[in-house]
């Protein structure tokens, strides 16, 4: 009973946080505008606003939403994966991979491509080979164990980004481009980048909700989830390319935005308790929600400058982290 009073109350608290961020990402930007602005465009659709509030804020309030609930439910799936509150996408390489993929293409010289940025492909395509290559050689006859998977993807991590700094230590000329890949930034969101990935995300949300239950019988250890009828190894495979899928989509449109994987998870968990039902869910949206304010907060603290949004979640979530960590020690 105390779970889902906890849980109303958050969703409440969180709806309540979303509507103030969209507001706020909808008034505040390089360009003044003022609440009757807004108003007047949306009764009487003045075009003169049409570029700012929709083309411009709303679809990068839409976009730090999307990739904000991406990267926390990717780290709610590997922290339950690894059984692990520490874990998020850094520590399997999909950040890491994708950002040498992006870094990669940028150094060659190569821009844009059909639909996507041929930058946000490459950084796709090589995340998901990293974790491939985890995946591979963690395996043993029989299956893999965690904890193999766990510190070769740390392993592989270092090593693509040591190659990454490689790069742009050959092509120095290349670094304030690659800033973008290696601290995150919404710069250039769009609707087309939007619709690219607001059903692929979604898609991602519902197979999570659908296996939670599995997932809760995975938190009590592989034999008991076995002897209670989950199939462990094809559970465990399913989780992991979803995890993967949804850090390399958020990377391939934003770049590595750190912490959000992280501390959202931890947070919902403490709010709400352990429960995958719930956690999945609250977790997309409370990270969805905190990336939006991130985001705001990167495009106006230096105005008309921007900061890269990483900076930002590193700066709120690293000292919101280590409060968390001081809370629950005895």
């Amino acid at each position: 009973m105390k779970a889902r009073t906890a849980t109303r109350r958050t969703a409440v608290a969180l709806t309540g946080l979303a509507a103030t961020g969209l507001l706020a990402s909808l008034l505040l930007g390089p360009a003044a505008t003022t609440p009757g602005d807004l108003r007047d465009f949306i009764l009487h659709g003045d075009t003169t606003y049409a570029v700012i509030f929709i083309h411009l804020r709303l679809a990068r309030a839409c976009l730090a939403f999307l990739v904000g609930a991406a990267l926390a439910l990717s780290g709610a799936v590997l922290q339950g994966f690894f059984r692990n509150p520490m874990a998020d996408p850094f520590v399997v390489g999909v950040s890491s991979g994708s950002s040498f993929g992006a870094v990669l293409v940028l150094v060659l010289g190569i821009r844009t491509g059909a639909g996507f940025a041929v930058q946000g492909g490459a950084a796709f395509i090589s995340g998901l080979t990293v974790v491939g290559a985890v995946y591979i050689l963690s395996r043993r006859k029989g299956g893999f164990k965690v904890e193999t998977l766990l510190l070769t993807g740390i392993a592989a991590g270092a090593l693509a980004s040591s190659l990454t700094s490689f790069l742009l230590f050959m092509r120095a000329d290349s670094f304030e481009q690659a800033v973008f890949w290696l601290l995150g930034s919404l710069a250039s969101a769009d609707w087309n980048q939007v619709a690219a990935v607001a059903p692929l995300i979604l898609a991602g949300l519902a197979v999570a909700q659908a296996l939670a239950r599995d997932m809760n019988l995975l938190s009590l250890g592989d034999d008991a989830a076995l002897a209670l009828g989950c199939p462990v190894g094809r559970i465990r495979t399913i989780f992991l390319v979803l995890a993967t899928l949804l850090a390399a989509l958020s990377v391939s449109v934003s770049g590595i935005i750190g912490f959000v994987g992280l501390i959202v998870p931890h947070w919902i968990r403490i709010l709400t308790g352990p429960d995958h039902r719930r956690l999945f869910l609250l977790s997309s949206f409370a990270g969805g929600v905190f990336l939006v304010y991130s985001d705001l907060l990167a495009r106006t603290v230096l105005a008309p400058a921007e900061l890269p949004i990483g900076v930002i979640t590193a700066a709120v979530g690293a000292p919101f982290f280590i409060y968390l960590l001081q809370r629950r020690r005895p």
